[in-house]
């Protein structure tokens, strides 16, 4: 089963940076001249993190209420910049997926503990989890790091 998760997965990923959806996500299709040269000036160490939430089905629309009028309004606060979000199913496990961009690890460091230690955020998760019970199970995070053939990411 666990497995059959890590393919599903894989294959969502895949599907999410793949050609049908790469107009809605800004991303646009690359010449061969783009692709080999540099990123734009102080945009060398650009990074993206790919955050995956394991949410639960009978306390979901609590989950998005509570990312949608809390969490995004906060993480702002903090200097994050959501570059896009997504809800994926696979098989029994519904998940919370989005897209964040940094300047540099460092930044991503520094503001993730930022926000972590928020006491608005804080007693919002606190509130939350009293009233709907837990909102988020297994969090998975990954550091992005662009290829130099990459097309470019542009902003909405």
């Amino acid at each position: 089963m666990q497995h059959k998760q890590i393919v599903d997965r894989r294959t969502f990923i895949g599907t999410v940076m793949g050609a049908p959806l790469l107009n809605g996500l800004g991303i646009v299709p690359a010449t061969a001249e783009q692709a080999s040269s540099p990123a734009p000036a102080g945009r060398e160490n650009m990074i993206y993190q790919l955050r995956i939430y394991e949410i639960f089905e009978h306390n979901k629309a609590a989950f998005h209420a509570r990312f949608r009028d809390h969490a995004v309004r906060i993480m702002k606060r903090h200097g994050f910049d959501i570059k896009i979000m997504w809800e994926a199913r696979t098989g029994d496990r519904t998940e919370f997926v989005y897209l964040l961009e940094w300047p540099d690890e460092a930044a991503l460091a520094e503001r993730w503990a930022s926000f972590m230690a928020d006491r608005e955020w804080s007693d919002i998760k606190e509130r939350t989890a009293a009233e709907h019970g837990k909102l988020v199970g297994e969090i998975q995070s990954r550091v992005l790091h662009r290829t130099d053939y990459s097309p470019q990411l542009c902003s909405d």
